[in-house]
């Protein structure tokens, strides 16, 4: 990272940091069948070199390796790719995990036949550079996959709430700018063609009430568990409560004390290399 600035690479750790907390392998196992279902929508042949950015515990790498793909996946949580490693020899699949940086990518040009994210690279903090990097990486007419979560969705309402009690980072652009169509297709536009989207629904099924549900999240999941960690204990008391506003007015479960039932949905976007 010698030719990041400072500031980029104190927000890096930070975020590094961050991914790594709680265990997002457990939120992960929410999003597993969703994963799979993406990956079956790509119908990428098998042989092909595939590149799985922000890979996290291989929710993505997995399905694709068992399809015939030759899978790489990177990660910055290196606790993220142990579990990925873990899982992938329990199924006797040959992925190779690797810690990496979606915006500074270790491989040679034209080096994979698709480049797929789900979650993951949308979260770098520097867009330009993510969409550079996938299509310096990617050959000539190579497959640019992405799932993203939209703006309005859920989870995007829930990083929302969770921002204006805590704030964002100046100057950086929020993930889930990645689930706008228009923007999407301005940040693609130099470097892919025949760009699809299509909104994808997701359920987000947990066998707790909705304050069970923030607090599975506040115990899991990095990104919740540093919101609440950087909070004296009123502002703690006062994002509990309206993330659990949030959760109870989305849940769609017929017994809403024991499950919480939300609909949420993302954004596909499939594109070529030009």
């Amino acid at each position: 990272m010698t030719d990041t600035p400072l500031y980029m690479q104190q927000i890096k750790r930070t975020m590094r940091e961050v991914w790594m907390a709680g265990d997002f392998g457990m939120i992960a196992r929410n999003t597993a069948r969703a994963a799979e279902a993406f990956v079956q929508r790509l119908n990428i042949a098998p042989g092909a070199r595939v590149l799985d950015v922000a890979c996290g515990t291989g929710n993505t790498s997995i399905p694709l390796a068992r399809g015939g793909a030759l899978v790489t996946g990177v990660d910055i949580a290196t606790n993220l790719l142990e579990q990925a490693r873990a899982r992938a020899a329990s199924e006797g699949l040959d992925i190779t995990f690797e810690e990496g940086d979606a915006e500074q990518l270790s491989y040679p040009d034209a080096s994979f036949d698709a480049v797929v994210t789900m979650f993951g690279a949308m979260f770098a903090p520097r867009h330009e550079l993510v969409v550079s990097e996938f299509a310096r990486v990617l050959k000539p007419g190579g497959m640019l996959a992405m799932a993203n979560w939209t703006p309005g969705g859920f989870a995007g309402q829930m990083f929302q709430v969770t921002a204006r009690h805590t704030g964002t980072p100046i100057g950086l652009a929020p993930p889930v700018h990645w689930g706008h169509a228009k923007l999407v297709r301005e940040r693609l536009a130099g470097s892919f063609e025949y760009v699809e989207l299509e909104q994808i629904p997701l359920e987000f099924d947990i066998p707790a009430s909705p304050a069970g549900a923030v607090a599975f999240f506040r115990r899991y999941f990095g990104p919740t568990q540093a919101a609440f960690d950087g909070l004296d204990e009123a502002g703690q008391t006062r994002l509990a409560a309206d993330l659990e506003a949030l959760w109870s007015d989305a849940n769609t479960a017929s017994d809403p004390a024991n499950r919480t039932l939300v609909q949420n949905e993302y954004l596909q976007v499939v594109a070529r290399r030009k």
